[in-house]
């Protein structure tokens, strides 16, 4: 089905175009009434080949939005490990009261966030099953970027935290490896933005979705051998005193 389809959509300008030429020839019909209907016929083909060529990227730059929506809310929300509010509750292991309090203030921020994340994902995947995603592409697009931004605020948090009061270096180590991972995803968001700027007039600029930075594990002082301290004998005097 989807290769007539393709057959169909892709290959009817040349099958009329040689249909058309057959007849002529048979019938000997002069050029002059051929060559308008042939450039008709022409002009309709790629027309109808642009609109196929945007919408076929259409489709791919949704599809990778839905990818990015699904991996950002599997990897960085809920329960995983690489979540910034798991990291954040690892600060309660820090004989800091101050820290306490703001990650008791980021966990009511996680619930908000996860019921947030798993309403978007809901909704995405039933317009997804009933095949209206990309009338609601835009909205999708704009909300993944807003749930993004707020996420990332929390990671600039952290960062400026970690970089003033000394954390344990399994939570840095734990950290830069989530901004490993964020990065990555936020190039790619970047480049479909791009991609949907071009094919559905996207208002998002790409150098909005923010790239986190990495903090420095510190490294313990390396003990330095000591050198032997050799004494300082007088040299002997050898020989008789007279």
């Amino acid at each position: 089905m989807y290769l007539l389809r393709t057959i169909v959509n892709w290959g009817w300008c040349p099958i009329s175009i040689t249909v058309l030429a057959v007849i002529f020839c048979a019938y000997q019909l002069p050029v002059w009434v051929l060559a308008p209907i042939l450039i008709v016929v022409l002009a309709i083909g790629l027309t109808t080949a642009v609109v196929g060529l945007k919408e076929s990227e259409l489709e791919l730059a949704s599809q990778k939005l839905r990818q990015l929506a699904g991996y950002f809310n599997r990897r960085f929300m809920g329960s995983s490990s690489l979540s910034i509010f798991a990291i954040i509750n690892s600060l309660f292991n820090v004989d800091e009261p101050k820290l306490w309090d703001w990650a008791r203030a980021c966990d009511i921020s996680q619930r908000i966030f996860n019921t947030w994340s798993s309403s978007f994902i809901g909704r995405v995947e039933s317009d997804i099953r009933a095949r209206s995603f990309s009338a609601y592409l835009r909205t999708y697009l704009n909300e993944l970027w807003l749930v993004n931004n707020h996420y990332y605020e929390f990671i600039e948090q952290f960062y400026e935290v970690a970089a003033k009061i000394e954390v344990p270096p399994e939570t840095i180590e734990q950290y830069n490896k989530l901004v490993g991972e964020y990065n990555t995803f936020a190039q790619e968001f970047r480049d479909n933005i791009t991609a949907l700027k071009k094919v559905a007039k996207a208002e998002i600029d790409p150098a909005s979705v923010k790239l986190a930075q990495e903090l420095l594990v510190a490294k313990s002082p390396q003990s330095v051998p000591k050198k032997e301290e050799k004494l300082f004998l007088p040299p002997q005097h050898k020989g008789y005193i007279i």
